[in-house]
């Protein structure tokens, strides 16, 4: 392949996450709520009855589809389905950081401001219950920070033989970071309680 021929091919190439195109991309959406003279984060308790995660805590969102124009049409489309409300009832939407998972996805992550009469109609099929918990508790309250370590475990038939040091090779270890947020009853953890930390250290 000639020079030229290389240079307009990695020119027009648009970069993005190595592999992503294999990954499962998911959008969420981090709905802020007014309540009492007070700005309120709402949150989803999964149905019972989901596959994946049942009775755990969420914000509400999910899988992008080939349908949806972009991450935010997707948060957006799965905020309406279980919160049961209308397009108009969502507003000042912006991004967040996305995620990129050790176990194949990439999580998109919005905030948005749900109109203070909008009235929920959450969908049974996917969501259990919704309750609210006052901004101010997580600007006071730190998550709590636990880890989980991966080892690395090569198959058996991996070819030892064709990098420097044999069997004696040292892989590194990886170590994942939890966060816990610990509100009356209910704890809040996993991807949202990451996300809501990263919230909450964009508005500080």
């Amino acid at each position: 392949m000639e020079p030229e021929k290389i240079l307009e091919k990695i020119k027009a190439h648009k970069p993005t996450v190595l592999g992503s195109k294999d990954f499962s991309k998911y959008a969420i959406l981090l709905p802020l709520l007014e309540r009492d003279g007070e700005i309120h984060i709402v949150f989803e308790v999964r149905a019972h009855t989901l596959r994946r995660q049942p009775g755990e805590i969420c914000f509400p969102g999910g899988r992008i589809d080939a349908a949806d124009a972009n991450p935010q049409a997707a948060a957006l489309r799965e905020t309406r389905e279980e919160l049961g409300i209308r397009s108009e009832e969502i507003s000042a939407v912006y991004p967040l950081d996305y995620m990129v998972s050790p176990f194949g996805m990439i999580l998109y992550a919005f905030a948005g401001t749900i109109d203070p009469e909008a009235k929920f109609k959450p969908n049974p099929s996917e969501v259990d219950s919704l309750f609210s918990v006052p901004l101010s508790f997580f600007l006071e309250t730190p998550p709590e920070i636990y880890y989980m370590n991966f080892n690395i475990q090569p198959e058996e038939n991996f070819p030892y033989d064709l990098i420097e040091g044999g069997q004696d090779y040292s892989f590194q270890p990886r170590q994942m970071e939890e966060y816990f947020y610990l509100y009356e009853d209910k704890v809040i953890w996993g991807l949202t309680a990451r996300i809501l930390a990263h919230f909450v250290e964009i508005i500080r």
